[in-house]
């Protein structure tokens, strides 16, 4: 055993402790703060002050994870219902929000995609390409423009684990005695983790932060946000992060010297093994092409007929973003592999098996979102903020809410960061007397910027159990993109 691989071994043994502890602390901590938090003598209204005491012990509850994060988030609209807070008809209303349809939606067409090999297929046919094998820079450049592009579509998690085999092979196969080989293969990692991760912010269905953001935003300040229009914003920002992260990389993991001798072979008889293309990843495509073309039309009528076009109107009413996945997704159930057998592009044993928990989360943080404002906790909180920090600009509040996007996102997952946050960000502008919606955003956004941990997002945890990158390199280049982020 080498020196470097007991090392790794005792940072592991320390985070399986840590991470242990954290949750038997936090199983006991949740509700005693809540009871603390109600037993003080806080400036609060009666419901806000039970309020207060729920979030308190939820917030606790996902960020050390006791029981699972979507349980927590189904039983405190239960609680809150418990303690008088609303009626269930009211409260629980927040799991049919529109939005939790395009989750569901979404996350069947990403299920085919991966069911299929349709982003396997992909992913080799662009490294394939003659002019990526030949460099290390480029293939690095190119794992990452794949992991990205495919978060845009499904879950980050879904893209490193499906990317992460890919590149394991591509490092099996140097054959160098560079003493830059172990270097490269940290890049590698790195690359993969952090491109899933700011992929999710392209468009609206690449992270679940983002469909909370625009949940919350439209449910609380009733601004509508186009699949579109947040691709206006999310697709330049992808790209600038992303060169941002190549050269981070390429600039500390340097790799000029590294042999790529049967990279070429190995790509090509991956490719190879997929064979010719099916009907049901032809089908497949289709449904993913056609939702991607209805998610995006309203912005496309809008710039050729005007905004306030009676067709643009038409279609938005008529064809909004959670339609449009729910019926595309249908479309798969429909579309059959082979009549005869009775067989379709995707059967209900295989589409059940989407990430329930996530849509069980969004519903919750809708509902207690929701709740928090009804009660008045989110401006009693937005104005105690106001007074504490004395922030008085639109950038500034803007600024503190990224910061504080971050920083949680490092502790707990991007989802229940997000829902977290955005009440209380959309409580503080409002409570300042500034536009709401660029502290949301930012807050969103934010959300999405974990980089630093093998805890801050499971594409992290995934690429630190392959043991090319110890704890130290992740958190120096984790801190650099926080920044830069």
């Amino acid at each position: 055993m080498t020196e470097q691989t007991s090392s790794e071994e005792k940072i592991s043994a320390i985070e399986a402790l840590f991470d242990r502890l954290r949750r038997r602390i936090g199983l006991f901590a949740g509700p005693l703060a809540g009871v603390i938090i109600y037993l003080l003598p806080l400036p609060l209204d009666h419901a806000a002050h039970k309020m207060a005491a729920l979030m308190t012990g939820t917030v606790i509850y996902w960020m050390t994870e006791p029981i699972p994060i979507p349980i927590t988030a189904l039983l405190a609209p239960m609680l809150a219902i418990l303690f008088g807070l609303g009626k269930a008809k009211e409260v629980l209303a927040g799991f049919g929000h529109p939005v939790l349809f395009m989750f569901i939606g979404s996350f069947l067409i990403a299920r085919a995609m991966q069911l299929h090999q349709l982003d396997r297929r992909f992913s080799f046919a662009l490294l394939s390409l003659p002019w990526v094998g030949r460099s290390p820079q480029r293939v690095l450049a190119t794992l990452g423009a794949i992991t990205a592009f495919l978060s845009m579509w499904i879950s980050n998690t879904a893209a490193t684990a499906m990317i992460f085999p890919i590149a394991l092979g591509i490092l099996g196969t140097l054959q160098t005695h560079s003493e830059k080989a172990p270097s490269y293969a940290t890049g590698m990692m790195l690359m993969i983790s952090f491109a899933a991760s700011i992929g999710g912010i392209g468009t609206p269905i690449g992270t679940p932060p983002n469909l909370i953001g625009i949940g919350l935003i439209e449910e609380q300040l009733g601004r509508k946000i186009s699949f579109f229009e947040w691709m206006q914003l999310g697709v330049p920002l992808l790209l600038v992060m992303y060169l941002a992260l190549y050269f981070l990389l390429a600039i500390l993991h340097r790799s000029h010297t590294i042999s790529l001798s049967g990279v070429t072979d190995f790509i090509q008889k991956q490719k190879e093994g997929l064979g010719p293309w099916t009907l049901a990843q032809k089908n497949t495509l289709g449904v993913f092409i056609a939702a991607v073309f209805l998610w995006v039309m309203p912005g496309i009528l809008a710039m050729v007929l005007g905004s306030e076009s009676k067709w643009v109107t038409f279609y938005e009413a008529r064809m909004p973003n959670d339609t449009v996945a729910v019926i595309s997704a249908s479309l798969l159930f429909f579309l059959p592999t082979n009549w005869e057998k009775q067989e379709f592009t995707l059967s209900w044993k295989e589409g059940v098996e989407i990430d329930w928990g996530t849509i069980l989360l969004f519903g919750g943080g809708i509902a207690l979102g929701d709740l928090m404002f009804k009660t008045g906790l989110s401006k009693a909180v937005g104005e105690g903020l106001f007074a504490l920090l004395e922030i008085k600009s639109l950038w500034g509040v803007t600024a503190f809410s990224i910061i504080l996007g971050i920083v949680i996102s490092e502790l707990s997952s991007n989802t229940a960061s997000a829902t977290m946050i955005v009440p209380v960000v959309i409580a503080l502008a409002i409570a300042t007397g500034i536009n709401p919606i660029p502290p949301a955003l930012g807050a969103t956004l934010g959300a999405s910027y974990g980089f630093m941990l093998p805890i801050s997002t499971p594409p992290n945890a995934i690429v630190y159990g392959s043991g090319f990158i110890p704890i130290r390199k992740m958190m120096t280049a984790g801190i650099l993109f926080d920044l830069i982020g």
